[in-house]
């Protein structure tokens, strides 16, 4: 039975207003469009300024020609794209935005369903979060990640690479020239980072929910097989508009619990906490901060991809894709979680293979045994702090050393390659006034550099502790997400320079040594507070004044929840 169309509530009947919707739609679409044919809606984030995602126009026209050849009428709908490393202050500063701006498109148009074509870090999140919140019928195509290119014979990790490389030039070891040239070997194809960054997470992950054509993502932007998959995309929407099938039906606990799980054997991003908290949010289904802790601390890491391991993206394609390692896994996920297709997730992983095994390992001979996001406590976190230990250092997760202390990302840069500065290899760098509300929008800038003199003693690893984020293709010993953030009465806003640091992570514990009543009795310095944002108007200012904490998803207080398809009020 076919569900009802709700762009029939636009086209339908003899009235004024059908004659208006119909008449100006008229431009090259049939009179039988309008005959109870689906209205699919191609929600596209194609922007010359957000790189990672050029190519979506083309993958748009192959998701249009399945639309086509099921029957449908497709519909390109340009959305807000943000792009990873073009937009300043910071991109995740405008995903909430971007959320509710597709969800408002979606809900004030004529559509039954909705095809999302996504690739850079927060262009998925932004389109799960808004078709999450609209609850119309929904399917994601990830935009795949670049091919492979190489530097002096080498392979490149996109952003894993630029962090080393531009900390061997400050070390000495590798020249300005030579960086230079390094530029145009590491990006050599369409797509996004082919490290194991927030891209290609939240492409897999998107997947693993169950929102994507199953065996669709972690397919390479140029490959052939993803346009073939974008059509096949095309002809499924109009099913999932023939049946009703929407997020609400298809997303579920097990789903965001088992998406946990393969964020551990991935080795993702902790980017993910934060978007998959907000998408749960939007969908009032419980999930918390210690649920990644709870179901992924245990889980092996299994792929030997940069930046926890060695190889990229195109060769876990090849390997055998995100198949085979949930196949490795599959005992951990729950069995009836659902995918777009109407069937469970696992029912796609008895024809799974794994056809190299230095990139996907065995569960017996992991990379790391324990490796899923730890989520620490303490009178310096009160509200939780993460930490990723597949990307840290294994001696640095039990350290203590003292702090210095960076006020925001200018003190930062104006102090860190200071030679006055006092620091060794054993302090603890902390830097605060990043959060959400701090800076605003929660930046990638946790993977502070490390200072220029201990690099040149050949230092490559320090703890570091932030209130922001870091890059899913960053590593290293950091402790991010801090809560409640320094801008939002925390106690890393009182923490001093020489304060001892006490980084526990096997016992999941963050603090500052400290007697008792001390912290609690200090006021920030005012240097601190003055570094904070204060935006006076626009959508920063919005954003200020509602965003919550990045343990609850770092989503607009108002935004919480699904409104549904329906508009408020009709047309006059």
């Amino acid at each position: 039975m076919t569900a009802p169309r709700r762009s029939a509530q636009w086209y339908g009947g003899d009235d004024r207003n059908s004659y208006i919707h119909r008449a100006w739609m008229r431009r090259g679409l049939p009179a039988d469009a309008f005959d109870g044919r689906p209205h699919i809606a191609i929600a596209n984030t194609a922007s010359a300024l957000t790189p990672c995602n050029a190519h979506l126009d083309e993958v748009a026209r192959s998701v249009a020609d399945g639309i086509h050849r099921a029957g449908g009428i497709p519909l390109n709908l340009p959305v807000v794209s943000i792009g990873e490393t073009q937009v300043r202050p910071t991109a995740m500063l405008w995903r909430n935005m971007a959320a509710m701006a597709i969800e408002e498109m979606l809900r004030a148009n004529p559509i039954d369903a909705v095809v999302l074509l996504g690739g850079c870090d927060k262009t998925i999140p932004a389109l799960l979060m808004g078709a999450a919140s609209v609850d119309l019928p929904a399917v994601v195509v990830p935009g795949g990640p670049m091919l492979t290119g190489t530097f002096r014979g080498v392979p490149l990790g996109c952003g894993t690479d630029v962090w080393k490389l531009s900390e061997e030039v400050r070390a000495g070891t590798l020249s300005a020239a030579e960086f230079s040239r390094s530029e145009s070997s590491m990006i050599r194809s369409k797509g996004h980072c082919n490290t194991m960054g927030t891209a290609s997470t939240m492409g897999l992950l998107a997947e693993v929910l169950g929102m994507t054509l199953p065996g669709v993502a972690g397919t390479p932007a140029p490959d052939a097989r993803l346009l073939e998959a974008a059509h096949a995309t095309g002809v499924l929407a109009v099913e999932l508009a023939d049946s009703g099938r929407r997020p609400s039906t298809v997303l579920s606990r097990g789903s965001f619990l088992n998406a946990i799980v393969a964020l551990a054997a991935l080795g993702g991003s902790t980017n993910a906490v934060v978007h998959l908290l907000a998408i749960a949010g939007r969908l009032g289904i419980t999930l918390s901060q210690d649920d990644f802790d709870r179901t992924g601390a245990e889980v092996p890491l299994i792929v030997d991809l940069l930046p926890a391991g060695r190889f990229l993206m195109d060769d876990l394609y090849r390997a055998g894709g995100l198949h085979a390692v949930l196949a490795e896994i599959r005992d951990l996920l729950d069995p009836a979680a659902l995918t777009v297709t109407g069937r469970p997730l696992v029912h796609y992983l008895d024809d799974a293979r794994v056809y190299d095994r230095e990139v996907i390992r065995t569960r017996e001979q992991p990379l790391q045994q324990h490796a899923g996001i730890a989520v620490l406590y303490g009178n310096l976190a009160p509200g939780g702090a993460v930490v990723k230990p597949a990307a840290a250092s294994p001696a640095l997760l039990r350290h203590r050393g003292p702090a210095v202390v960076f006020d925001s990302v200018e003190d930062l840069n104006a102090r860190l390659d200071d030679p006055g500065l006092e620091v060794t290899a054993d302090s603890v760098l902390i830097l605060r006034g990043c959060g959400p509300k701090g800076y605003p929008g929660m930046p990638e800038v946790a993977n502070m550099p490390l200072p220029a003199k201990l690099l040149a003693l050949g230092v490559r690893d320090m703890v570091r502790i932030c209130d922001g984020r870091m890059s899913g293709t960053a590593y290293g010993t950091v402790v991010l997400h801090v809560t409640p953030e320094a801008a939002a009465g925390g106690p890393l806003a009182k923490v001093r320079t020489g304060d001892m640091i006490i980084l526990d992570v096997p016992n999941r514990r963050l603090d500052v040594d400290l007697p008792p009543g001390e912290l609690e009795a200090r006021e920030p310095d005012a240097t601190t507070v003055k570094a904070f944002a204060a935006p006076a108007r626009g959508w920063e200012r919005l954003y200020v004044d509602t965003v919550g904490p990045a343990s609850t998803g770092a989503d607009q207080g108002f935004l919480l929840g699904s409104s549904g398809d329906q508009v408020s009020r009709e047309s006059h």
